[in-house]
């Protein structure tokens, strides 16, 4: 061992004649591993939340929609040729499900009360291929819509809004009109509930509802045509490249994918993401510099030490070396508890938040205001790896100016004031 790493070692086990060295060493440490646990924690928390919007989101929505360039849903130009459309969809790689829809816009009444939603047509043995709609039920079952039965799925919120039941009537209004004498008249039909679903998101609970393609299109005089066709992909990052490369090979198709119809939510999410990385990570770089007012009276009080090293024969960049080592040492063990701590505590989220809530008796996300029962909590080791590594240089930057101090001590100086 070279004998810059012994004396740098020795010095941070050494006791010291300024105990409150020691305390600022301890306290360095403890700052750093705090820091450290707390940023992998809150990232690990805050990646669990963006996959469990994102699986929400994307387990009703399509990962990709393909229509016609220009069209708008039901009452545009539809893709008459679905069916072709959906095999040549099947057909790319990465693509593990296509399913034909009608996208329109309706008014659901029960007795006194209405509500506005958005009326999605689709076949119910094909969804289950793009969607994970049929697993959210509350009441009733997603097959039950056949065609020509009229039948309906609602949210949970849209149920409770209407105070309707499985089996319950319900009057459809289409904003479509009907040409008469009299004027135009909105096309009227009533359905009858066949089941309740509720995914957790209130766009969905409150705002959407289910028929069967047939119905759809013979509600919203589609003829055989669709609004489009809905696409699941078996790696969600594929999806831009997947549009693009659709609409080169077919240029009167328009593909949208998840990246651009849910654009400014997942943006949102990644910059909160970013921004709490920073605020977090000034928390590390503050502890990481707690390192330099323990070195600078280090090294104020080993002056004479430094002095007869000089004398001996060390050069400069030895002295530095030293001082660099015993902070770095501090750097590193606080890093490393702080990254045992935090790991530890992100991969047990879900058991700590449940002992807490039995601790103090409550529910830390009732599900009514906040949609989750559960904080998710999502460990990246890349993440990890990344702060692990941001700590580290922290800790060798808050070693550079005091240990530079220590290089330029003159011997006979701080021998004479020893």
């Amino acid at each position: 061992m070279r004998y810059e790493w012994l004396i740098g070692w020795r010095q941070v086990r050494a006791r010291r004649r300024n105990h409150f060295i020691s305390f600022i060493s301890l306290l360095s440490t403890i700052a750093i591993a705090l820091g450290v646990a707390s940023l992998i924690i809150v990232m690990a928390v805050i990646d669990g939340l963006q996959s469990e919007l994102r699986s929400r989101i994307l387990g009703v929505a399509a990962h990709a929609e393909v229509g016609v360039r220009g069209g708008t849903g039901a009452g545009s130009d539809g893709l008459a040729e679905w069916q072709a459309v959906r095999e040549q969809m099947l057909a790319q790689p990465g693509v593990q499900g296509a399913a034909g829809f009608v996208r329109g816009q309706a008014l659901l009444a029960a007795d006194d009360a209405v509500r506005g939603v958005e009326v999605r047509g689709v076949l119910p043995e094909a969804e289950a291929g793009v969607s994970d709609i049929a697993t959210h039920m509350l009441g009733g079952r997603f097959d039950d819509l056949r065609e020509g039965e009229f039948g309906i799925v609602i949210g949970a919120e849209t149920a409770r809004s209407l105070r309707t039941l499985p089996g319950d009537r319900i009057t459809l209004i289409s904003p479509q009109g009907v040409v008469t004498p009299a004027g135009i008249l909105p096309r009227v039909k009533v359905f009858r509930l066949v089941g309740i679903f509720e995914v957790g998101m209130p766009e969905y609970d409150a705002g959407l509802a289910y028929v069967h393609l047939a119905d759809a299109q013979r509600l919203y005089r589609m003829g055989e045509t669709v609004s489009g066709v809905r696409l699941r992909l078996e790696d969600l990052g594929d999806a831009p490249v997947l549009a693009r490369r659709i609409e080169r090979e077919s240029p009167r198709l328009e593909v949208l994918d998840w990246t651009r119809t849910h654009a400014a939510f997942f943006r949102a999410l990644q910059i909160e993401r970013m921004a709490t990385f920073i605020m977090l990570s000034l928390i590390v770089a503050v502890a990481a510099f707690n390192v330099v007012s323990m070195l600078v009276m280090a090294v104020n009080e080993k002056r004479a030490e430094i002095a007869i090293l000089r004398t001996m024969g060390a050069m400069p960049r030895s002295i530095q070396a030293i001082f660099m080592i015993q902070g770095m040492i501090l750097g590193v063990a606080g890093t490393l508890a702080g990254a045992l701590a935090g790991c530890t505590i992100a991969l047990q989220m879900g058991p700590i938040v449940r002992w807490i809530e039995q601790w103090l008796d409550g529910q830390s996300l009732p599900a009514e205001v906040y949609y989750l029962t559960l904080l998710p909590s999502r460990l990246q080791w890349q993440g990890v790896l990344g702060i692990v590594v941001l700590s580290l240089v922290l800790s060798l930057a808050a070693t550079l100016y005091p240990s530079w101090r220590a290089a330029r001590v003159r011997p006979a100086e701080a021998l004479r004031h020893a």
